[in-house]
């Protein structure tokens, strides 16, 4: 599974995406995980399964759930998960986000 996630500069999120690289190796999970500012996202159209955007961008969700379409699962991670940089319950996210798919 290829999971992105994206916020104002991508720098925020790029901690949780660390720690959820670390959540899927200890699972023996071998997914791609990144982070991007949200600008670049439609530059990478076709390159992700999961979209999660950081809950400071939450505003944009409407905006580019159009934008991506069916290509991809999209959503805003949970909050308390992202302050507490829990990759582990945000890689479970993403993962239940593809499996409704």
């Amino acid at each position: 599974m290829k999971i992105m996630l994206a916020c104002n500069a991508g720098m925020s999120t790029s901690l949780v995406v660390s720690k959820m690289q670390e959540a899927a190796a200890q699972q023996g999970k071998e997914y791609k995980i990144w982070a991007v500012e949200e600008g670049e996202i439609a530059d990478e159209l076709g390159n992700f399964d999961v979209l999660l955007l950081g809950p400071q961008v939450r505003h944009i969700l409407r905006r580019v759930t159009k934008l991506v379409g069916d290509k991809a699962k999209v959503d805003v991670i949970d909050a308390p998960s992202y302050g507490k940089c829990d990759g582990a319950a945000v890689l479970c996210q993403a993962e239940k986000l593809y499996q409704e798919g």
